[in-house]
C-alpha cells in the first residue's frame, strides 16, 4: 500500500469527511488520492487560512475537518489557529509538507523551515515529524488524539517521507 493509500485510508477510519487542500509538490499524491475518495468531500483553497475557515465551517456542521497544507504558510494561519480552532475547541489534523530542510531547491522555503516548529510549540500545538514512511504508522493515533482533546495537530513530513523534493 502507497503512504498516500495509508494516509487516505486512516482519514476514513477516524470519520474524517472534509478535507482542503493547498497546493503543493510533496503533497500531489495525498491530494490526487484525497480528491478521488468518495467518502471525503474535497475542496481545494486557495490560501491556507482560507482552509482552515472551510474547516471551521465543515466542523460547525457536524463534520469532522483536516487542512492538508505546506509550513511556508503556518506564518499566516497564526491568528485563525488561535481565535478560530484553538479558541472554539476545534479538532483539525494539519497534514503539513516541511520545506526548507537540507536539500531544498527553493531558497525562501529555508526561512519558515527555521521557525515553523518553534511557531508551532509557542502556539501550545501538538507537533508530529515523519521522516520516513513507517512514521504513517502513527497517524491513526494522532487522528484519535486529535479528535479526543478537541485540538489542533500538527504532522509535518519532510522531503525524506515524500522520497524526496
Amino acid at each position: 500500500m502507497s503512504v498516500n493509500t495509508k494516509i487516505v485510508d486512516d482519514l476514513v477510519a477516524n470519520k474524517v469527511e472534509f478535507v482542503t487542500t493547498v497546493p503543493c509538490k510533496q503533497l500531489a499524491g495525498v491530494i490526487d488520492e484525497i480528491d478521488a475518495c468518495d467518502k471525503i468531500y474535497h475542496i481545494p483553497a486557495n490560501k491556507e487560512d482560507e482552509g482552515m475557515g472551510l474547516c471551521a465551517g465543515a466542523f460547525m456542521g457536524g463534520k469532522r475537518p483536516a487542512i492538508i497544507m505546506q509550513n511556508t504558510a503556518i506564518g499566516v494561519t497564526i491568528n485563525t489557529l488561535v481565535t478560530l480552532t484553538q479558541y472554539y475547541r476545534m479538532p483539525l489534523p494539519m497534514l503539513i509538507s516541511y520545506r526548507g530542510e537540507l536539500g531544498e531547491p527553493v531558497a525562501c522555503q529555508v526561512e519558515m523551515a527555521v521557525h515553523t516548529k518553534a511557531l508551532l510549540s509557542q502556539l501550545n500545538i501538538p507537533t508530529y515529524h515523519f521522516h520516513q514512511e513507517e512514521d504513517a504508522d502513527e497517524l491513526d493515533a494522532i487522528l484519535k488524539y486529535t479528535f479526543m482533546c478537541n485540538k489542533p495537530v500538527a504532522i509535518l513530513t519532510d522531503a525524506s517521507f515524500w522520497k524526496g523534493y
